[in-house]
C-alpha cells in the first residue's frame, strides 16, 4: 500500500482536511498521515467545517513533522510553500505534490467569518485531494486494467 504524508505548517486545518479527505476517497488504498512542521492541535473549526460535508476526523490527531523523521512515503503533499525546504533531508519519499492552499487559521474575523474561510477552504482542498487521486492512485489503476 502506497504511503502518502501531508504537510502544512502547523498540521491543525489544511493538512488534516487534506488527510481526511485522501483517506474518504482512497477507500483504503493509501496510508495517509499529516504533519507539521510544528503541533498546533486540530482547530475546532476544521472539524466542523469537515463535519459539514460527512467527513469525519475525530480520529485525527495534530502531529511534528518529526513524528515521521526516519521513515518512507511513496509521495508528500505540501499544502504550503512553507513545508518544501523542511523535508527533503529528513524523509525519504519518492514523489512530490505541491498545491498551495490559504491558510484558513491564520483568518481574522467573527466565528461565522471564520467559519465561513474554513468552508472555503474545505472546498479547495477536496478539489486539490481529487486531483491528486486522479493523477496518482485512480489513472495508476487505469494503466493496469
Amino acid at each position: 500500500m502506497k504511503r502518502v504524508l501531508v504537510l502544512c505548517t502547523g498540521n491543525s486545518s489544511r493538512s488534516q482536511m487534506a488527510e481526511g479527505y485522501l483517506k474518504f476517497y482512497a477507500k483504503g488504498k493509501l496510508d495517509v498521515q499529516s504533519a507539521g512542521l510544528e503541533d498546533h492541535g486540530v482547530n475546532p473549526f476544521t472539524i466542523i467545517a469537515m463535519n459539514e460535508d460527512n467527513i469525519d476526523i475525530d480520529d485525527q490527531f495534530s502531529k511534528p513533522l518529526e513524528y515521521f523523521f526516519g521513515e518512507s512515503f511513496d509521495c508528500i503533499i505540501s499544502v504550503c510553500a512553507a513545508t518544501e525546504k523542511e523535508i527533503t533531508p529528513r524523509i525519504s519519499f519518492s514523489s512530490f505534490y505541491h498545491c498551495e492552499v490559504e491558510d484558513p487559521a491564520s483568518f481574522e474575523g467573527s466565528d461565522d467569518e471564520k467559519l465561513e474561510k474554513f468552508r472555503e477552504v474545505r472546498e479547495q482542498i477536496k478539489i486539490d485531494m481529487l486531483k491528486f487521486l486522479g493523477k496518482t492512485v485512480y489513472s495508476s489503476e487505469s494503466e493496469k486494467a
